[in-house]
C-alpha cells in the first residue's frame, strides 16, 4: 500500500457481535485483524440484538473485534417474523417481508452516512438479498465493492425452494449480484469452482475463496482433558434435525416440483445417526457404551431435544458461548461433524464452520461427511476418521476403537499444526486484505 496510507473499508454484516453464531466469527475476526493491513473498517450492522435461532446473543463476542471500532447500528426494532400466510406468500411470490425491507432500507442509509470518505465496500451477503444494498451503497458513493458469500446462495444443495423456476429466480438474482460486484469471495474451493462453472462470464473478474477459519488467540492457553472415565463426544454449533425432517416429508412434492437439488439428504446432518450408532453399541458392550456422554452445544430446535431425549447418554447445553465452546472442544475426547448426504459422485459445496476450530483443538474427530474439500482439509490435519454420513455402523466402529483407547491409555492421532495454519483468521485476512488492495488498483487483468 503507497505510502502505508490506511484506507477505509465499510463493513455491511448483519451477523455482528453482540449477535452470536458460527456467521458472526467470520465477520468478527476479519474486522478486528483488517488494521494489520491497512484498513480501518467501519461497520454498518443491525441494532445487536438476537432475534431469532440463527443470530443469538452472546455478550462475549465484544471481545473478539478489540477496541475503538467505529459501528453503525440500524435503529431497531427490528420487525417480528410474518404470519404463517404472509410468508407463504412471500416464499411463493416473492414478496420481501417487513423484516428484509427494514434491512435493506436500514443498510443504505447508515451506510451512505457512514461512508464519507471510505474507499470500498465489503458486503457479507447473509441474508443473500442484502446484495442490491451493498450494490446501492457502493453506487452512491462512487466506490468499489466486494461480495462475500458464507455459503453458496442457489448452488448450495442445502437450499430448498419452493419449485424449479423459484431456482431459477434465485440463479438469476445471485448472477446478477455477482456481475455487478467487483470482486466475489466463496468460502470453499469447491463453492468458486462451482461458480465459475455456472456463471462463466464471471471469469473476467476476481472470484477467489477465503475459507473460514480458527483464531489461534483462541486455542493459546494450555487446557486440561478431564480425568474420569466417562468418554465425552462433543457437537457445537447448530444441528438440523427439523430442516431434515420436513426435507424427507415433502420429497415427492420436491421431486414433483424441482425446487430442490437431488440425491441430498439432510437429516444426516444432524445427531440421529449417532445416537443410533451409540445406542447399539450400550446394548452390544455396555462396559464402552455405558461410558459414553454426549453433550449437544448450540441452539436446540424442539425436534433437536425430542431425538436427543431419546438417549441417556445425551446432555443438552444449549448456546454457550464461543470461549465456553471452544473450551468444550478442547477438553472432549471426540467431536462430531456431521453433514449432509450426497448422491454419489456428488461433490459438497461447503465446510461448516466449527471444522476449523475442530481441526484446531487437536481433538480426534468423528466426521461424518460427503467428499471434496471438508475431507481433503481433515485428512490434512491428521485428526479425523471419516466415514460417510448415514453410515451407522462405520459410526459405532469409531467410537468403540476411540474409547477403547481412552480406556488402554494410548495417545490421541498425530495433530498435524502446519497443515491447518493457512485457516489461521489473521492470515485469511491478510488475503482479503490483499484482494481489496487488487480492487483498489484498478480492473482486473483477468
Amino acid at each position: 500500500m503507497a505510502g502505508g496510507t490506511t484506507r477505509r473499508a465499510i463493513v455491511l454484516a448483519y451477523h455482528f457481535p453482540p449477535v452470536g453464531g458460527a456467521g458472526v466469527q467470520r465477520n468478527a475476526k476479519f474486522v478486528r485483524y483488517l488494521r494489520d493491513f491497512g484498513y480501518e473498517p467501519v461497520v454498518v450492522t443491525g441494532p445487536g440484538a438476537g432475534s431469532d435461532r440463527w443470530a443469538p446473543t452472546d455478550d462475549t463476542l465484544a471481545a473478539e473485534i478489540g477496541g475503538g471500532v467505529e459501528v453503525h447500528r440500524i435503529p431497531g426494532p427490528e420487525p417480528g417474523p410474518s404470519s404463517r400466510m404472509h410468508r407463504r406468500a412471500e416464499r411463493w411470490l416473492g414478496f420481501r417481508s417487513p423484516w428484509l425491507k427494514w434491512l435493506l432500507e436500514g443498510l443504505i442509509d447508515a451506510g451512505v452516512h457512514a461512508g464519507a470518505g471510505a474507499d470500498l465496500v465489503y458486503a457479507s451477503l447473509v441474508a443473500y438479498e442484502t446484495a442490491p444494498a451493498a450494490e446501492a451503497i457502493a453506487r452512491r458513493l462512487g466506490i468499489p465493492w466486494v461480495a462475500d458469500l458464507q455459503d453458496p446462495w442457489a448452488l448450495d444443495e442445502m437450499m430448498v425452494y419452493p419449485s424449479a423456476p423459484h431456482r431459477r429466480l434465485a440463479v438469476h438474482a445471485m448472477r446478477r449480484a455477482l456481475l455487478a460486484a467487483d470482486a466475489v469471495v466463496m468460502n470453499t474451493p469447491e463453492a468458486r469452482d462451482r461458480v465459475l462453472r455456472r456463471f462463466p462470464e464471471l471469469a473476467a473478474k476476481r472470484v477467489v475463496s477465503i475459507t473460514n477459519g480458527y483464531d489461534a488467540v483462541d486455542f493459546a492457553d494450555p487446557i486440561a482433558k478431564h480425568g474420569d472415565a466417562t468418554f465425552r463426544i462433543v457437537h457445537t454449533g447448530y444441528l438440523h434435525t427439523q430442516l431434515g425432517l420436513d426435507h424427507r416429508r415433502t420429497r415427492l412434492a420436491r421431486r414433483l416440483l424441482g425446487g430442490a437439488m437431488s440425491g441430498v439428504d439432510i437429516l444426516t446432518r444432524s445427531h440421529v445417526y449417532l445416537l443410533d450408532a451409540v445406542e447399539q453399541l450400550r446394548r452390544e458392550e455396555p462396559e464402552l457404551g455405558n461410558r459414553i456422554e454426549i453433550q449437544l452445544a448450540g441452539v436446540l430446535t424442539p425436534a433437536d431435544r425430542t431425538v436427543g431425549g431419546r438417549s441417556e447418554a445425551v446432555r443438552m447445553l444449549g448456546y454457550v458461548p464461543h470461549d465456553e465452546a471452544v473450551a468444550l472442544m478442547r477438553s472432549a475426547d471426540l467431536l462430531f461433524l456431521p453433514m449432509q448426504n450426497l448422491a454419489d459422485g456428488a461433490h459438497v459445496g461447503i465446510v461448516p464452520g466449527k471444522t476449523y476450530e475442530y481441526m484446531a483443538s487437536g481433538t480426534p474427530i468423528l466426521a461424518a461427511v460427503p467428499p471434496k474439500d471438508v475431507r481433503e482439509f481433515l485428512a490434512a490435519a491428521g485428526t479425523a476418521f471419516v466415514c460417510d454420513p448415514a453410515d451407522v455402523v462405520a459410526m459405532k466402529g469409531i467410537v468403540r476403537e476411540q474409547v477403547r483407547r481412552k480406556l488402554a491409555g494410548e495417545p490421541p492421532p498425530a495433530h498435524n499444526r502446519a497443515a491447518i495454519a493457512g485457516f489461521e483468521r489473521r492470515r485469511l485476512t491478510e488475503t482479503l486484505a490483499g484482494l481489496f488492495d487488487s480492487v483498489l488498483a484498478g480492473p482486473s487483468a483477468a
